[in-house]
């Protein structure tokens, strides 16, 4: 009886219906995110985790997914090979998406709530679940402690308070917030960074706080809608990433957040998603008292399955500056707005990329990102190494259950990035929002290495090890330009308006030699739902033209309903 039940519950779930209401988007960071990529790899032809380049994942249909998954298991079968370990952290992933869920479970439920209200689920501190109505309402809190390895570093701490809050209305609106307020003393190489583009990374404005620390307050939402069954739109103040990587080449979560418009169309093999951005171009004092300055940009990607287990990718943006009006001719959404910015004039910086995605016997993923700032062939091809062709490459691999092992997963990377990629010659055309880049943050005139392993030897215990390994060639004393700071400017033609020393011999880790490991091991033990005790241990080296920089760091703390701090650059 229960074999039947459960297979006829994996049928109905099987059937698209959930897909065609509306949802919102699951957090970057989060302890779901191993698991979805786990299963990605191990199911291998699944057309929707195969669809998943543009981040971040939209819940209903993972959810929808993880149902089927689940029931097929409760079923007595297991196609994929999930171990137990994955079952419990597939378990606890529905029960903390229960809006798009078609099934309850007892043990989803607490066994007493405080005052009949609160945490009658486990994994929300308020939670609302009616027909017509969803709402969760959960705290947001890091409280991180470290010591580092010499006086002029002292303690350093992250202290955040906020809260997260999401609903669902009649299953056509979709709600997501979250605000807190940070206190952040980073080791000392962070605060060097905050000091020198001011903005505190994947933040924004700051103000200073007991002399070395920082205080800022972080606030993020949107709102989401199915204008039909195959397209959706969103319209908010967050984040998004393009890419299959640690890093990404096309668009990464480093910088802070922005104004954006966003349409996603999913039917057949495809996923086509428009970007439409208002930013903020580099400027050198914001005291809060006054209007910045804004930029603009326009993006695409379209994701195509050639089959059932290799995606490729296309990519396009085009980044300009107008006098605080976005310029009505980047709305079509089409691919190709190479030809929209020719017949502006062509003084837009535009970019387009290529990438790529292929599951392999269920253990692993092979991926990577071609990005094109600048490409001249006669140029690429004659030996002279010309400033101006800018193109950046990732390749990249993960591997599931490796050796045997049951959840150790391992991945290597390797990005490298040529002089002057992401700049332009018009600053406020620069591939960069906020003071910070909008893909990689060391910018450019780089090659970079990431290998990292994950554990989960038990269902509560996460184990991370991480190293990073970098050259890049910095600019020289005499100020010549070696294209690894994305903010300057350089003129194609005009020499008054460019700092490099000549037009050719450009290559990767050219100026001034800056070699860099950043190496850290961290635990991670979830006390109960969704609330994290943390340890770690980092060890930073950086070599500039001889002299060595070397940062110790030993933190402790806990978290609850947010992703660790990092400081992996």
């Amino acid at each position: 009886m229960q074999f039947r039940t459960s297979l006829l519950r994996a049928l109905f779930i099987s059937f698209p219906v959930i897909s065609f209401s509306q949802s919102t988007y699951l957090p970057f960071g989060g302890k779901e995110s191993w698991l979805l990529d786990r299963m990605e790899i191990k199911l291998q032809t699944n057309s929707d985790f195969n669809l998943s380049t543009v981040k971040p994942y939209v819940r209903n249909i993972y959810v929808r997914q993880g149902e089927i998954i689940d029931s097929l298991i409760g079923a007595g079968a297991n196609p994929a090979g999930f171990s137990k370990v994955d079952q419990y952290n597939l378990d606890r992933f529905l029960a903390n998406n229960t809006e798009y869920t078609t099934y309850q479970k007892e043990s989803w439920k607490s066994k007493k709530a405080i005052l009949n209200t609160f945490y009658a689920s486990k994994g929300n501190l308020l939670e609302v679940n009616n027909k017509d109505f969803y709402l969760s309402v959960n705290p947001a809190i890091n409280a991180q402690m470290g010591f580092g390895n010499n006086d002029k570093e002292g303690k350093m701490y992250v202290n955040t308070r906020g809260a997260i809050v999401r609903g669902l209305i009649a299953k056509k609106i979709a709600f997501n917030v979250y605000v807190s307020d940070n206190q952040e003393r980073g080791p000392q190489y962070f605060q060097d960074r905050v000091n020198g583009m001011l903005a505190v990374p994947g933040v924004g404005f700051y103000k200073s706080f007991k002399k070395t620390a920082f205080d800022y307050f972080d606030a993020r939402g949107s709102i989401a809608t199915n204008v039909t069954k195959y397209v959706n739109v969103q319209f908010g103040f967050d984040k998004n990433i393009i890419g299959n990587g640690y890093r990404s080449l096309f668009l990464s979560d480093y910088a802070n957040s922005y104004l954006f418009l966003k349409l996603n169309t999913r039917i057949w093999k495809l996923n086509y998603t428009n970007i439409f951005t208002e930013l903020m171009p580099a400027f050198k004092v914001n005291n809060g008292n006054s209007l910045l300055p804004r930029k603009y940009a326009a993006m695409h990607h379209l994701s195509y399955n050639v089959n059932k287990w290799l995606n490729i990718g296309l990519f396009e943006s085009v980044m300009f500056g107008r006098k605080d009006h976005f310029d009505f001719s980047y709305l079509i959404p089409v691919i190709f707005l190479r030809s929209m910015e020719s017949n502006n004039g062509s003084a837009d910086n535009s970019n387009v990329g290529f990438d790529f995605k292929a599951n392999i016997a269920h253990k692993i993923q092979l991926y990577g990102q071609l990005m094109l700032d600048e490409l001249r062939v006669k140029e690429a091809f004659n030996g002279k190494k010309w400033w101006g062709n800018k193109q950046a490459i990732q390749l990249g691999a993960k591997y599931v259950d490796a050796f045997g092992i049951s959840n150790l997963d391992l991945q290597g990377e390797a990005n490298f990035i040529r002089p002057f990629v992401y700049s332009h010659y018009d600053s406020a055309a620069g591939y960069n929002h906020y003071n910070q880049p909008l893909a990689h943050p060391l910018g450019a005139n780089v090659k970079e290495v990431i290998a990292i392993a994950k554990y989960q030897p038990v269902p509560k215990l996460y184990l991370t090890v991480k190293g990073i390994f970098w050259k890049q060639g910095l600019d020289s004393v005499g100020g010549h330009n070696w294209g690894s700071n994305i903010f300057k400017v350089e003129d194609y033609d005009n020499p008054l308006l460019h700092s490099r020393i000549g037009d050719y011999g450009f290559s990767i880790g050219d100026g001034l030699a800056s070699t860099g490991i950043n190496a850290s091991v961290v635990a991670s033990y979830e006390v109960r739902e969704n609330l994290f005790l943390d340890a770690s241990v980092m060890q930073r080296n950086l070599k500039i033209n001889g002299f060595t920089s070397k940062t110790s760091m030993f933190t402790l703390g806990f978290r609850w309903n947010l992703a660790r701090r990092e400081y992996d650059y």
